[in-house]
């Protein structure tokens, strides 16, 4: 990756060479501080990474086209902020010389004072003319070198240098050739500044960080989108493009809207995009002419590092198209290793026990698997894309501390997969990531970017999928190969199927259906119907004895409401009926002004009446099967109807209630949040199904709690909880042609809303009234109060839309957490580009398939269930 060709001019770091003096200026507290670290590393580890040299010459080659990482340009941007190309510089105890040119010496002038106050050094500077080979600074600098080794008693000056770095350049070639015959010993000291650059700072850890967000965004917001789009509209982009194109949003991050400047940002490599069977999991791999191959059992990697401020970030990911057990298994694994290699990346821990954290999940998970794991688990990454001495390799013993960055690069190369394609026989499945190591744990600073199965692997042969999941029904064995597309065709065989599954369901609604009427036959009631919703004549009990029974204050129809009966005079005594017999109550007037009451009980054997097993035992009884009365009183016979139905329909309500709450599943206590953690509110809205009563309604708050949700409003009877484990899917739908913007939110098992049993509940706000005038005369289109009133209901839509989607982010960032994990919560929005009108039950509504949960999965969903 690092060793490919930038194929633009721009360069992450700010040379000097090209440009006036007083466009840069150097940061005086960061060169000091930066400088006395390096004289404190030099002396404390002088013998252990810096080869006991007593002088450290550091020569930084011409600009150059490629994109390269070198340790000289890297001592360059650390030191002084800049880089400093075709100059030569040579730390000694007493003195730093710099030989370039004058424009840079009148930038580093500057340096000079701060130099003296922080290590004691002198700054020399020569000043190389433009036909000058410096041969005469070459040699007052070797003079010096030469003066130092006698103060300190050495017969030969111990000089180091970075030996991998080869001299480019007429100045750089001079000095090398003078250097390798000067009569020094030379040292490489490239583990020196290994070292020395592994720890970052605040500084450096946020330039870090912002590379992180960069990467991580262009993949998330760019990436994962353009390919899912290219292999839904079925485009033929070939890699190099995508490559181009990744390479372009990354040069330009505000066109994802990300807010850095894009002269601070730069490629860490050329994207990488790879499959179609040929994959290279090594850090110089590159993306070919080939286009993208996305059928099914394909996989497709891809890899992006961006700069900051020159420092270095890294992310990749694979995405599985229709994958088959095997790659589905080894992904998993990978996630696994992947995962314990980062909980590895701990202060106090040796690099190699990063790899072997790894090593251990694949050779326990799948030891198939290990043969095929890469040899290292990443490397260390700052103004270096790959910081040598750093790699996370099994036999690297060097302690990790805190402030190191590493790039998390772990993978499968050239697993096999049973396929009939060569293009998907071979796969590789890679996962990057970037992480700081903090004092406790490691940081995973590109995480923005999920690496979850279930958001990197995508199915478009759902039609297959639906069939794999539903009970197997006969059907004639095929030896034909069906054929992998996008858009799989309803064939013969399916529609069959289909039908064949449309049938089973009839039958077992039929069983349904037959059982229920077995059973209301029975006495038992159905479960279904309000109708059976009736107490057995065994439990009603008005009065346990004949001294309960009030004293009648008038011989006339009286209704005790304590105990839920009437008492009616019949022969000279008042006799009670509880409420529960009573079928239906009537009176009327006639001409003469006598009015007539008409009481009609449940007995056995009328149609429509509840079945009561506990009738059995009474066979031979005789039943009173109405009653009628007259009264010149009609304001009375009035009074008594309206108490004995009042009374019938609180009864009945009742035990309705009682009867659906007998049928719930127990929920969980909620779990208030605490004073750490407050939740999180959506108020002003309203619930449906509305809670009951007659008075007027009123909006309530939903708040998100620990465990679940709870919806209140000013009234204490009108709440309701909803336990998170208890929701099977959740939607949001913002409004756009629609007057409301909701939750929906469909369970896994019924709640009570009120007196009211359900398994969908929504929480929804009016975006604009519903009433409007239509009187008067016509408007004109540019009346500036009409338009004024149109833009208050924008604005007012666009305001409820933002509040609903912030409690929706806010939400799924919770039910994000690792507790929730096993419930797999997230709100689901319709895509309603594939909408389509339709009649549900008894009024129009629109169909909308959601991303989770097709339109016609369920009947419950949110269109078919409120008419929108």
């Amino acid at each position: 990756m690092a060793d490919r060709q930038n194929n633009h001019a721009k360069t992450s770091n700010a040379k000097a060479s090209g440009s006036s003096a007083n466009a840069y200026t150097i940061n005086l507290e960061s060169f000091s501080k930066r400088l006395k670290m390096l004289y404190s590393h030099w002396n404390e580890y002088k013998d252990d990474f810096w080869g006991s040299s007593e002088v450290i010459a550091i020569a930084t080659p011409p600009p150059s086209e490629d994109l390269r990482y070198l340790k000289s340009s890297a001592l360059n941007v650390w030191l002084v902020g800049y880089e400093f190309p075709d100059t030569i510089m040579v730390f000694m105890k007493k003195q730093i010389h710099f030989l370039c040119s004058q424009k840079k010496i009148s930038l580093l002038e500057i340096v000079k004072k701060s130099a003296q106050d922080t290590v004691g050094v002198e700054v020399v500077m020569h000043a190389k003319a433009k036909n000058d080979d410096g041969t005469a600074s070459m040699d007052a600098i070797f003079h010096a070198v030469r003066a130092q080794s006698r103060l300190d008693g050495l017969a030969m000056p111990l000089v180091g240098y970075i030996a991998r770095e080869a001299p480019e350049g007429n100045l750089l070639e001079k000095w090398d050739e003078k250097l390798k015959t000067a009569n020094f010993q030379l040292n490489d000291v490239t583990n020196g500044f290994s070292d020395l650059f592994a720890v970052k700072d605040t500084a450096e850890i946020t330039n870090v960080k912002k590379a992180a967000y960069l990467t991580s965004s262009v993949m998330k917001h760019f990436v994962v989108p353009k390919l899912e789009k290219v292999i839904d509209e079925e485009k033929k982009v070939s890699h190099s493009s995508l490559m181009d194109d990744t390479e372009k949003v990354i040069l330009e991050p505000a066109r994802i809207k990300v807010k850095l400047k894009a002269d601070n940002v730069d490629i860490c490599y050329p994207p990488i995009f790879q499959s179609g069977g040929e994959f290279d999991l090594k850090p110089s791999a590159s993306s070919n002419n080939d286009n993208l191959f996305y059928d099914s059992t394909s996989v497709i990697i891809c890899a992006i590092g961006s700069r900051y401020s020159s420092y270095c970030s890294n992310i990749a990911r694979t995405f599985l198209i229709d994958a088959n057990p095997v790659q589905s298994k080894a992904y998993e694994v990978l996630l696994k290793a992947h995962d314990a290699a980062i909980a590895a990346l701990k202060p106090g821990n040796k690099a190699g026990d990063v790899y072997l954290a790894a090593f251990s999940v694949v050779e326990k998970e799948a030891p198939e698997l290990v043969p095929n794991l890469t040899k290292s688990a990443g490397t260390g990454i700052g103004l270096e894309f790959r910081e040598s001495g750093l790699s996370l390799n099994g036999k690297n013993d060097r302690m990790l501390k805190p402030g190191m960055v590493f790039n998390v690069s772990l993978g499968f190369q050239n697993l096999q997969s049973e396929t009939k394609n060569p293009k998907t026989q071979k796969f590789s499945v890679l996962l990057a990531d970037t992480v700081i190591i903090s004092e406790t744990a490691a940081e995973v600073v590109t995480s923005s970017s999920s690496k979850a199965l279930k958001d990197v692997a995508y199915s478009f042969n759902e039609d297959e999928d639906e069939e794999e999941q539903q009970p197997k029904v006969k059907a004639k064995p095929s030896g034909s190969v069906p054929i992998s597309s996008k858009a799989t065709l309803r064939s013969v065989n399916h529609e069959v199927s289909k039908e064949e599954l449309r049938r089973q369901h009839q039958a077992a609604l039929a069983r349904q259906k037959n059982e229920e009427t077995a059973r209301r036959l029975a006495g038992g009631g159905s479960e279904g119907t309000s109708r059976g919703a009736v107490k057995p004549s065994g439990e009603l009990i008005a009065y346990k004895n004949v001294n309960d029974i009030p004293p009648p204050r008038d011989f006339m129809i009286q209704v005790d409401q304590k105990h839920e009966a009437i008492l009616l005079p019949i022969y000279g005594n008042m006799v009670p009926f509880h409420i529960a017999t009573v079928k239906s109550v009537s009176s009327q007037q006639d001409t003469s002004r006598t009015c007539y009451i008409r009481i009609i009980f449940n007995v056995p054997g009328a149609p429509f009446t509840p079945q009561d097993s506990s009738l059995l035992k009474f066979q031979e009884a005789i039943y009173v099967k109405e009653v009628s009365f007259h009264s010149k009183d009609p304001r009375h016979i009035s009074e008594v109807v309206q108490l004995i139905k009042t009374l019938r329909r609180q009864v009945a309500s009742r035990e309705s209630e009682k009867a659906e709450r007998a049928t719930l599943v127990t929920q969980e206590k909620l779990q208030l949040s605490g004073a750490k953690f407050k939740p999180i509110r959506l108020s002003d809205s309203w619930i449906r199904p509305v809670f009951g009563g007659r008075g007027r309604k009123l909006p309530g708050t939903l708040e998100a709690h620990a465990n679940g949700f709870r919806y209140g409003t000013s009234r204490t009877d009108e709440r309701v909880d909803i336990m998170f484990g208890n929701i099977k899917h959740a939607f949001f739908q913002p409004a756009e042609k629609e007057m409301i913007t909701l939750l929906h939110f469909h369970l896994h098992n019924h709640i009570m809303v009120g007196n009211k049993k359900t398994k969908d509940v929504q929480f929804y706000v009016e975006v604009m009234d519903v009433v409007q005038t239509i009187g008067g005369g016509k408007r004109s289109a540019y009346d500036p109060d009409e338009i004024e009133e149109e833009q208050r209901e924008r604005d007012r839509k666009n305001k409820i839309n933002m509040d609903f989607q912030n409690f929706v982010n806010r939400v799924n960032d919770l039910w994000g957490q690792p507790q929730f994990k096993a419930h797999d919560l997230e709100f689901d929005q319709p895509l309603r580009e594939l909408g389509f009108h339709g009649v549900p039950h008894k009024s129009s509504g629109i169909y909308s398939p959601n991303i989770k949960l097709p339109c016609g999965a369920h009947r419950d969903t949110l269109c078919s269930n409120y008419p929108q």
